[in-house]
């Protein structure tokens, strides 16, 4: 089962700034995200990839590692700004492109990932292509979202008697 998505519940209110940057993966992208989060005037949310010892391999390659996240589609980069509705603009900016990596490229430099395929198991190549499968739909998903405007707000009416 996929792990909930955290930018996509906090774009549902509609009302905070929320991107998905890596900075290995898109250096210009990750500025911008946070130039606009502080520039926005509400909640801001910026969802970082961030590499960890943990993960077991070398953190000299954490950057690397980090645009194998985003190529694979498993760390998709997006800036959802508000203040775009007003505009009548679409508020999600997809900032990656569709996935370009097969999803177990990234999970083998990976210990956690690893573990798993050591073993042989079939259910390594099952989780591996479950996986793949995410990643290409949340783009999807996100790619859908990134053509939708919410529309501008609308006016409110005058009550009757009232200019």
């Amino acid at each position: 089962m996929p792990k909930k998505d955290l930018g996509l519940i906090a774009m549902s209110y509609l009302n905070i700034y929320v991107a998905s940057i890596a900075f290995g993966a898109k250096d210009a992208q990750t500025v911008k995200a946070f130039l606009e989060a502080e520039a926005y005037p509400g909640p801001s949310l910026i969802i970082a990839y961030s590499h960890c010892i943990a993960h077991g391999y070398d953190m000299a390659f954490g950057a690397e590692q980090q645009k194998l996240a985003v190529d694979s589609g498993v760390w998709p980069l997006y800036r959802f700004d508000p203040r775009r509705i007003e505009a009548g603009l679409p508020p999600l900016q997809l900032d990656s492109g569709p996935p370009k990596v097969p999803v177990a490229q990234y999970m083998r430099n990976e210990n956690r990932f690893r573990m798993l395929e050591k073993g042989g198991s079939d259910r390594a190549r099952r989780l591996a292509t479950a996986a793949q499968r995410e990643a290409e739909r949340r783009f999807r998903l996100y790619q859908q979202l990134s053509g939708l405007s919410a529309g501008k707000p609308p006016t409110p009416a005058a009550e009757p008697g009232k200019a």
